[in-house]
């Protein structure tokens, strides 16, 4: 893998791992936090597979977008298409005053993030961790 990716990856673990800590809150967890890292994160792994086949990509926080040059190269992954509309807004829309994350946005947040970082990471032949 080379640098680039790596670094992709790198800031793809910071945020899981700012989300697993958050997600391990049983008193006043930081929903917002939970659902945005997740979204951050998966928007840094699917530019790590992107770039792992040379795929340029546009500066976007959408997933959607990006989804849609993934699935091109992971076509099995199309079941990952529900859910990431929610999860892509979280990029932006949870960071400021109006709206906040309920704890079923969260789990569901979580739970993409994950679904999507195993996949990413067995298709970057890294292992699980």
């Amino acid at each position: 893998m080379n640098q680039e990716i790596s670094a992709w990856v790198s800031k793809a673990e910071e945020d899981w791992r700012t989300m697993c800590r958050e997600s391990l809150v049983t008193d006043g967890p930081s929903l917002n936090a939970i659902c945005f890292h997740a979204q951050q994160c998966v928007e840094k792994y699917f530019k790590a597979r992107l770039r792992l086949e040379d795929v340029p990509f546009s500066k976007t926080h959408d997933l959607l977008i990006l989804y849609h040059d993934v699935i091109l190269i992971e076509p099995q992954w199309s079941m990952l298409h529900s859910g990431l509309g929610d999860l892509s807004s979280y990029a932006v829309a949870l960071r400021y005053p109006g709206l906040d994350a309920t704890p079923d946005q969260a789990d569901a947040a979580v739970e993409i993030c994950n679904t999507i970082r195993s996949l990413v990471r067995r298709s970057l032949d890294l292992l699980e961790g």
